[in-house]
């Protein structure tokens, strides 16, 4: 979530994704350094827009021993009569639902004990992970470790650890040792840049005190004198250089040499006016992170943009109660936590680009004679440019030391630019180089891609200024494209195919001519790390050659990548479906493994106990193929004798996705395990990495066609044999809390029961940029706006309906369920049980209410439907 800024902000927050479940620590997770590097992915940034805390699925289990219900004749006739029954039932679905399983190696259960709850919140099954922080100022193959407050550096090619620094030599201003949470090495690796007082602002954000570590002659300064609370949100050093940038009180500053006092690069910044750091909006739904400030290669200019939220409208929610673990604390006058959060159709913050020549400021004097820093700041105009009410800025990236590009898009996300600047002219306007949206790249009815993938090559390719992109191919599926020279809007594609590329490039390496990057390949459940080779310059532009594979993708997988500097070595980590581990290998050296974790402890303790089986595949829903995931209870009995209640799990927001080959063990696998429910997962259409054909449907009409693929799934496995009719329910959080009650309100007649924590129920309520890339603006698409709220009454007299939100979610207002509630009022709604979490954000974990809302979901699954499988006749 967005940073508070100059608002004070909540110190319990430990705020998880947008429209996204909560993020749970991993099991025995030690701090694998004294800090994280500034500018590295923290936790929640590493985790899956749908990731469930606490979790995922191994592969399917073949069942043994007796079975409830098993039929006791002869085997001969038992084989004969189901054989027949088998062709029989084949026969009649053929046609109708088509699946593919998709389900890896089978084994037998090996253990005998049931998950409880208490495994699943007390970090059993919660696997080791580490993560490598490549250090590029020491050289390509170095990371960093913490050693008991040391910082260590690993030299994989020297196979030699070495010590940056120790904790006791980094002190304060008053000599007492410095507590940092983050650091980052300077260019030329003589100094430390440490963060410290730490105080956590929105999801990605962050306020603290800065300090400036001199490893040659182990002295320790302030970046400037430290304050209580802290109000610098930002801090770097320029990529070749040792300045340094921050942000402190909303203005950008520089720091031209270590020790050396700092410039004031601009003015004016407030509690509205934002510079160099982005605002909620755009920190939650564009950038993902706590800058909007980038140099330029050589170091002698930044980038930055600056918000004007001066008429964006406030919204305000209370803290009941300041306590994180006290809930007896009683505070007469709650607090008010008032923050800028535009929602559709109403005021966005006007965004400008701005231009620091660091360079031409410095040549022009230094001390009595340095010139005013705004007259080396300059505000960037294009030809095209969008009114300042109807502009998103997208993208800001530098290609080589002097060209710059920017996405520019509309607020409905179907129209877009890609500008490119001569940033030794930025009085000169930019030219638009490439047109997005449906007249543009994208070709069609759906969205632009909401993503920064830009990755440069400099003049290192075709002795021209060049770059790479992720962009979607005529096909709709989204691949590599270069971009030669930097002025063309042609693209050459790397790769193509019916598969996607699912983030941006993780590696070049210039003298190779190749590039590293993750795809959902072969299947869109899988995740592997390939490589594309460059194509040679001289040469036409052909078809692209065929990636290779870094990863065994001849088997369901799940990697992610984490590639050096020079890409010479990455970090390889093993999701799934077995249990995870992590290592790092070198790119030329097969035989080269580096183990950072194997979690064979996890190993064992998984062996001791019953795990569900999990079958893969897909169906069919109006023409789409959907994937699909059952988590069945060990041993199941698939004869039909016993029935089972069913749960659907559903998130299926936009370009999500759910379904996948990770191992994962969470609340679901012990209802599966223990109180013997089949859990079903199902993507629908909207969903990601199959392409735009199965994303597109949706726009416009949130919660239409992926509400009837839930419908039509539910009506699938309600006709499978050894499903409870009766029992038949779903449940989703946030984005998939208004699914669910999306399927309620349909009133189909399939689910007796459904679950909603945190959902949408009106998307006039939630936040403007999310929605309009989605639903474009209200007074264009009100019938959309209307149809995509929850409106309709009569589905929930049908149901047993469970509702709960926490009261201080600053992602999805309380206001949605408060909405959901007073229609509840005014139809003589019933049946339904109900729950606000005190204080609790969208993780919905404050004193003790993450463990405490699915102790009561399973209480009111267990009210509801009993436990486990039913014989035939109950």
């Amino acid at each position: 979530m967005a940073a508070a800024h100059i608002y004070t902000p909540l110190s319990q927050a430990d705020y998880s994704s947008r429209i996204n479940l909560p993020h749970i620590p991993h099991r025995n997770r030690q701090p694998q350094q004294v800090g994280r590097p500034i500018d590295s992915s923290s936790d929640d940034e590493d985790e899956d827009e749908t990731k469930y805390p606490a979790l995922a699925a191994d592969e399917e289990a073949e069942p043994y021993g007796l079975q409830d219900g098993v039929d006791a004749r002869p085997k001969v006739l038992r084989y004969f009569v189901w054989t027949l029954v088998g062709i029989l039932v084949s026969a009649t679905l053929l046609g109708i639902v088509a699946a593919r399983s998709y389900n890896g190696a089978k084994f037998r259960i090996k253990g005998r004990k049931h998950i409880e709850m208490d495994h699943v919140f007390n970090g059993t099954f919660w696997p080791e992970s580490k993560s490598v922080h490549w250090v590029p100022e020491a050289g390509d193959g170095v990371f960093s470790v913490d050693e008991s407050g040391e910082i260590l550096l690993v030299d994989l090619k020297t196979n030699k650890t070495t010590s940056l620094v120790k904790r006791e030599a980094v002190k304060d201003e008053r000599g007492r040792p410095l507590i940092w949470d983050e650091w980052k090495l300077s260019p030329d690796a003589k100094y430390i840049l440490f963060q410290a007082d730490r105080v956590k602002g929105w999801r990605h954000s962050s306020f603290g005190n800065y300090y400036v570590h001199d490893l040659t002659q182990g002295v320790t300064k302030p970046l400037v004198a430290p304050t209580d609370p802290p109000v610098i949100s930002y801090a770097t050093w320029a990529p070749t250089r040792n300045v340094v940038s921050f942000v402190a009180n909303n203005d950008l500053y520089v720091v031209p040499s270590p020790g050396a006092a700092s410039v004031r690069i601009t003015e004016g910044g407030n509690s509205t006016i934002f510079h160099a750091i982005p605002d909620w909006v755009y920190e939650e739904e564009v950038y993902g992170s706590n800058y909007a400030m980038w140099w330029s290669t050589d170091s002698s200019k930044i980038s930055f943009l600056r918000f004007d939220e001066t008429n964006v409208d406030d919204f305000t929610y209370p803290i009941y109660n300041p306590s994180d673990v006290d809930a007896s604390t009683v505070v007469p006058y709650p607090k008010q936590i008032a923050m800028k959060y535009p929602k559709p159709g109403y005021n966005n913050p006007v965004v400008t680009v701005h231009l620091f020549d660091l360079g031409t400021y410095t040549e022009a004097g230094e001390g009595v004679n340095a010139p005013a820093p705004g007259s080396h700041t300059y505000q960037l105009s294009w030809d095209g440019q969008r009114p300042s009410d109807d502009s998103i800025i997208q993208e800001v990236a530098w290609i080589d030391d002097e060209t710059l590009i920017i996405k520019e898009i509309n607020r409905s996300g179907d129209t877009g630019s890609v500008i490119l600047f001569d940033a030794s002219r930025p009085t000169k306007k930019g030219r638009v180089v490439r047109r997005l949206g449906k007249h543009g790249e994208e070709g069609d009815d759906g969205w632009i891609d909401s993503s920064q993938r830009v990755y440069p090559l400099g003049d290192q390719y075709a002795r021209a200024t060049s770059y790479l992109d992720v962009i979607p191919n005529k096909e709709g599926y989204n691949h590599i494209a270069l971009f030669s020279p930097a002025d063309s809007s042609t693209p050459i594609w790397l790769t193509s195919g019916s598969w996607e590329v699912t983030s941006g490039i993780l590696g070049v390496d210039t003298k190779k001519q190749l590039v590293y990057f993750l795809a959902a390949a072969p299947s869109s459940i899988d995740r592997n790390v390939y490589s594309a080779e460059l194509p040679d310059h001289k040469a036409a532009p052909s078809d692209p050659k065929k990636p290779k594979a870094l990863t065994d993708d001849q088997k369901p997988s799940y990697f992610s990548a984490s590639f050096s500097p020079q890409s010479g070595f990455y970090q390889l980590t093993y999701s799934g479906p077995e249990v995870p581990w992590q290592k790092v290998l070198q790119v030329d050296k097969p035989e080269f493994k580096y183990d950072l974790t194997d979690n064979k402890d996890l190993s064992k303790i998984s062996d001791q106990f019953q795990m569900p089986s999990i079958v893969r595949s897909t169906i069919m829903s109006d023409g789409y193929e959907l994937n699909t995931m059952e988590i069945r209870p060990p041993s199941m009995d698939e004869s039909g004798r016993t029935k089972y209640a069913v749960l659907f799990r559903v998130y299926g927001g936009p370009a999500s996705q759910m379904v996948s080959t990770r191992w994962e063990r969470d609340w679901h696998h012990y209802l599966a395990c223990s109180l013997k429910y089949i859990v079903v997962v199902v993507d629908g259409r909207g969903t990601g990495f199959k392409g735009r054909k199965l994303r597109n449907p949706i726009r416009g009409n949130l919660g239409q066609h992926e509400v009837q693929d839930q419908i039509n799934a539910a009506k699938h496995w309600k006709s499978k044999r050894y499903v409870d009719s009766r029992r038949i329910g779903i449940w989703g959080w946030s984005y998939g809390g208004f699914m669910s009650s999306k399927v309620v309100e349909a009133d189909a007649r399939v689910h007796s029961l459904a679950m909603a924590v945190a959902p949408v129920t009106s998307w006039r309520m939630y936040d403007s940029i999310y929605t309009e890339r989605y639903m474009g603006l209200p007074k264009n698409n009100p019938d959309g706006y209307f149809n995509a709220s929850i409106t309709g009454m009569e589905g929930f007299k049908h149901v047993d309906f469970l509702l709960a939100h926490g009261s201080g979610d600053d992602n999805v207002h309380f206001a949605n369920s408060a909405h959901l509630l007073d229609m509840f009022t005014a139809a003589q709604i019933r049946r339904f049980r109900f729950r606000m979490f005190t204080d609790s954000n969208h993780n919905i974990a404050t004193r003790g209410a993450y463990r405490e809302l699915h102790e009561w979901m399973t209480e009111f699954l267990l009210e509801k439907w009993g436990r486990g499988g039913y014989l035939r006749g109950w």
